[in-house]
This record gives structure tokens, C-alpha cells and sequence, in this order.
């Protein structure tokens, strides 16, 4: 087997997320789909009936779906241990309000937030156009709901900003109350609860 074989490619993402299981680690890299939707929630449901310690839960997404945002949001807010999410590179539309409901939330200094409804796609006759129409506006309505809530503004202005499709910087993420803090070297982020996320403090042990 070669290294750039795809089984070999497999086994080696397999090794990887169950080294980082272990560790009570759960990773989102790529879209935010059905299937990353639903290995992220069998993660964490595991993981809730392995301990008590908190999950770090590692985020980094250039989109996605807003009805498999919603059932990792679910589960982020069913289980019952803390979920420490830690945000970097590129997070973009429903997985900021994944971010947005984890119990402690940070994200490097040079993350790109935007939050902005994905663009969707209907087919079939009128009725059924009319009526995948209407599941999406009941979904997304749902959506900017959890994220006003988890950000303490109102659905209006969250709606009108993912309209506007809204681009936020590290801190600005933080003054939005998208997240708790931005993790830099320097950042004393270690202070939190549980596991510690992000960069260890320049001199630290």
C-alpha cells in the first residue's frame, strides 16, 4: 500500500480521528453536510457516555447546510458535558452558529468568520418548489434563533446580518458574542474549565 493510495489516505484519517477521540477531541474540517453533521453528533453523544470531562470540539468550515447545522446545535445543547469549541482558518455560514452555542468559545487571530444563509437549491414541480421553499425559511428561522439567543441579539438583526452576508474578524466575533475570546501565543486561554484549547502561553509548562 502507497502513500498515495486513497485506502491508505483512509486509514491514516481513521488513525487520526480515533487518536484524536481518545482525547475527547471532535474535529468539523470541511463543510458542514449531512454526513460530517453526523458523525459529529455520534462523536459527541459517545463522548457525553464516556465522561464527564469536557469536549473540545474544533472548528473550521466554509459553509454547509442549515439543517445539518441545526442537528449538531441539537446535540451541542442535549448533552451533558461542556463542549469547548476552538475556531480557525475559515468559518463561514451555519457552522458560526455551531460555534456560536458551545459552552466556551475561542478563535485564533487571523479566523474569518461570516455569517450569511447558504444559498440553496430546489428542484421539482411548483408544489413541491413551494413546499422545499417553505421547509428551508421554517429551518433558517430556527437557525438565526439559536444564534440570537447564544449571542444575546435579537433574530431580526442576526437575520439581517446573514442577509447582508456579514464578515467578522477574531475580535469583532468577540463583540458580536459569537465568541468568549481570541487565542493568541500570548493569550492565557488556559484558564478556562477542563480541557485546555488553543495555544499553550508563550513559557508555559
Amino acid at each position: 500500500m502507497t502513500w498515495g493510495d486513497p485506502a491508505a489516505t483512509t486509514e491514516v484519517g481513521d488513525w487520526l480521528t480515533r487518536g484524536l477521540f481518545d482525547k475527547r477531541i471532535v474535529q468539523l474540517v470541511g463543510s458542514l453536510d449531512d454526513r460530517a453533521a453526523g458523525e459529529i453528533v455520534a462523536q459527541l453523544m459517545t463522548l457525553d457516555a464516556l465522561g464527564d470531562d469536557p469536549v473540545e470540539f474544533r472548528i473550521t468550515s466554509p459553509g454547509g447546510t442549515v439543517a445539518a447545522a441545526l442537528a449538531v446545535i441539537d446535540v451541542v445543547g442535549l448533552v451533558g458535558v461542556p463542549v469547548h469549541a476552538f475556531a480557525t482558518g475559515r468559518v463561514h455560514g451555519p457552522a458560526v452558529g455551531v460555534l456560536a452555542v458551545c459552552d466556551r468559545r475561542a478563535v485564533a487571530d487571523h479566523t474569518s468568520l461570516r455569517l450569511v444563509e447558504p444559498e440553496v437549491e430546489f428542484r421539482g414541480s411548483a408544489t413541491q418548489l413551494g413546499g422545499q421553499a417553505a421547509a428551508h425559511r421554517e429551518e433558517w428561522g430556527a437557525f438565526c434563533t439559536c444564534v440570537a439567543r447564544a449571542v444575546h441579539r435579537s433574530v431580526g438583526e442576526v437575520a439581517s446580518d446573514a442577509a447582508a452576508g456579514r464578515f467578522l474578524t477574531a475580535e469583532e466575533a468577540v463583540d458580536y458574542g459569537i465568541a468568549d475570546e481570541v487565542a493568541r501565543r500570548t493569550a492565557d486561554i488556559h484558564r478556562l474549565p477542563g480541557r485546555p484549547i488553543g495555544f499553550r502561553p508563550d513559557g508555559a509548562t
